[in-house]
């Protein structure tokens, strides 16, 4: 699922956040109208245990588990824009590596890349993070920051119970 985007396709990063899942209906409807497809990327680093040193190793998640939920939270998030139907026109990409080098190679020979912008600080002025500042910095194609929709809901969050809390251990 790391392959590069082909030619004319819009690719959107993907966090799980109102504002990606913004980004993501504004790149569906621009894909319809110039007749291309959407690619939704969603970049993941394999992350350390956090737990105790004496935790068992067996409530740490293996880099399987973690890039198994990179693609779940990925599903989550397009099932949550687009339901249970999609038009064909949008395929996922779980990539491993750090999020702004994995969308700017993802975006390669792409029309635009498509991110999300949340509201921050006393005037609600839309706020571009880290990453999509790195992204804004190094982009070869047009770059289109996407506000965060007022609608109502949560982000979309995949969280794996280990086996300890599901035996009620942890």
């Amino acid at each position: 699922m790391t392959e590069l985007t082909a030619d004319n396709s819009i690719v959107v990063g993907i966090d799980g956040s109102e504002a990606s899942m913004a980004a993501l209906r504004w790149a569906a409807q621009q894909a319809r109208v110039l007749h291309t497809e959407v690619i939704a990327v969603h970049a993941w680093e394999p992350s350390e245990c956090g737990l105790a040193p004496y935790a068992p190793v067996a409530a740490c998640p293996t880099v399987a588990e973690q890039r198994d939920q990179a693609a779940q939270l990925l599903a989550f998030t397009l099932r949550a824009v687009f339901g249970t139907r999609t038009d064909g026109g949008v395929r996922a990409v779980v990539a491993e590596g750090p999020p702004a080098r994995v969308l700017l190679r993802q975006a390669r020979g792409a029309l635009l890349l498509a991110l999300g912008r949340t509201a921050h600080g006393r005037c609600e002025l839309p706020a571009i993070g880290t990453v999509g500042r790195e992204r804004l910095r190094h982009a070869t194609i047009p770059v289109v920051a996407v506000p965060a929709t007022d609608r109502p809901g949560p982000s979309v969050r995949y969280v794996e119970t280990s086996p300890l809390a599901r035996s009620g251990a942890a």
